[in-house]
């Protein structure tokens, strides 16, 4: 079983940056795909972002490519999201959540994550 906890949201003006960071402890975190998504007020959760086991390629949606960079670091198990030149629209609870997968697959809907942590909240004002 894998824990998750994710940090670095907050309130920021439109046009600044945010760091989130997701640590996972439990299993080897070298094992498991991660991805980003978030959820806003009365909208569906959707992906945001996601980064494979060892081979670090990543993938983002189009409304934060760009602007978002997801990365990890395993030996520290944790992994980021760097926002840039964040939007009004980016306003939500952010969840980074892990599946292990299988190599070379990209998993970008939310059904397919095995465990979630507990959401950072990102605000961004006008």
């Amino acid at each position: 079983q894998v824990q998750l906890v994710e940090s670095g949201g907050g309130l920021v003006q439109a046009g600044g940056s945010l760091r989130l960071s997701c640590v996972a402890s439990g299993r080897t975190f070298s094992e498991y795909y991660v991805g980003w998504f978030r959820q806003a007020p009365g909208k569906e959760r959707e992906f945001v972002a996601s980064i494979s086991r060892n081979e670090y390629s990543t993938y983002y949606t189009d409304s934060v490519r760009g602007r978002f960079t997801i990365s990890r670091d395993n030996a520290k198990n944790t992994v980021y999201l760097q926002m840039n030149n964040l939007k009004v629209e980016d306003t939500a609870v952010y969840y980074c959540a892990v599946v292990l997968g299988s190599p070379g697959t990209y998993y970008s809907s939310d059904d397919e994550y095995e465990y979630w942590g507990q959401g950072t909240q990102v605000t961004v004002s006008s």
